[in-house]
């Protein structure tokens, strides 16, 4: 189960996201007059588009815009929600960051082997014959493959890196992604020789099942050109599998979309302006509170409940009674400094 801060705190990336991608959508033709290419070849599926879009160059605008939302989706609110389900972090270990981490040359050789053969098809991806041979202390000398985990934390039995990855990789990525994964577990093990290694990707949603959360992990691995044959099926989490691995209880995909629903219908907008006018915690505060249940603004919530205290102590301060007038949100973003300083004049 999600817990009600998460919720929150979810939302609020929801709300940003959905914000951005309001101000972005295209609102006429006129955008598409340096897309002549484009619209040159979908002139051949003229026939077929008839009836299902407005026009060509309307099609190719909202195209644009779907890529858009699939890069803010991948890059930005699937990562950010993963950290918020399991308290982790985004860590790279790259030589420019100089956090890169190393392994020895035998190790190296080692990964080269495996590789090789896995190419070749003399032996199939195995995770656990993987990690005996490769998951042993020797004194690093070289460099590791540059690595960056999506989701990195550890605890005190085990490290754990996943790499989030859309659902349709480029084909040949997987022999490079595989030399990746076992280089940076064998630089890892160097540094916690003591803990359990564990390295995913994770892939957050099935495109080939026909329910949202569902998952066929086999079927997945075909679909992916080049998978099978550098990865066992517990090297990677998939849909609903990756999301309750994160928050480490049931059903958290579904619990996900529907806090996704309840914020992303068509009267967005209009509730995203009700909200951030202030004088509507007075005028319609029935609605308020209910478009706040709705968004799962829990903090709001305990402002509002405690606005007769907090209203008192700002009335002789004009700095708190700034920040008390500000609004909820700008530009998409929500005002975080605000609601903690507000919440700290509640006793």
């Amino acid at each position: 189960m999600i817990m009600d801060a998460q919720k929150e705190l979810i939302a609020i990336e929801v709300i940003r996201t959905l914000y951005t991608q309001f101000g972005k959508f295209p609102g006429d033709e006129i955008n598409n007059r340096n897309a002549p290419f484009h619209e040159a070849f979908l002139n051949a599926f003229s026939a077929k588009l008839e009836g299902k879009v407005v026009s060509i160059p309307v099609f190719i605008s909202l195209a644009s815009w779907m890529h858009g939302l699939n890069t803010s989706l991948g890059q930005s609110f699937l990562e950010k929600t993963a950290h918020v389900l399991c308290n982790d972090e985004k860590k790279e270990f790259t030589a420019n960051k100089r956090t890169g981490l190393k392994i020895s040359t035998n190790q190296k050789s080692i990964v080269n082997g495996i590789i090789t053969d896995l190419t070749n098809g003399n032996r199939m991806p195995n995770l656990d014959e993987e990690n005996e041979e490769c998951l042993f202390l020797e004194t690093p000398n070289i460099d590791a493959t540059d690595f960056i985990a999506d989701v990195y934390f550890q605890d005190n039995e085990q490290v754990v890196c996943i790499e989030l990855k859309t659902v349709k990789p480029n084909k040949g990525v997987f022999k490079v992604e595989k030399e990746k994964v076992l280089e940076a577990k064998i630089a890892l093990k160097n540094v916690y020789p003591d803990k359990i290694i564990r390295y995913f990707l994770g892939f957050p949603f099935d495109p080939l099942s026909d329910t949202p959360t569902g998952y066929d992990k086999q079927r997945f691995m075909d679909y992916c050109v080049g998978f099978r044959k550098y990865f066992a099926e517990n090297e990677f989490l998939l849909s609903s599998e990756l999301w309750d691995f994160l928050s480490g209880g049931a059903d958290t995909m579904q619990q996900l979309i529907d806090i996704i629903n309840r914020i992303a219908t068509p009267q967005f907008a209009e509730k995203y302006e009700f909200l951030n006018n202030s004088t509507n915690k007075t005028t319609g505060k029935n609605d308020y509170i209910q478009y706040l249940i709705e968004w799962n603004l829990i903090s709001e919530i305990v402002l509002i409940n405690n606005e007769t205290t907090i209203s008192q102590k700002v009335k002789n301060n004009n700095r708190l009674t700034r920040k008390f007038n500000q609004s909820i949100f700008k530009d998409g973003v929500y005002n975080v400094e605000r609601m903690i300083e507000l919440r700290s004049l509640i006793v």
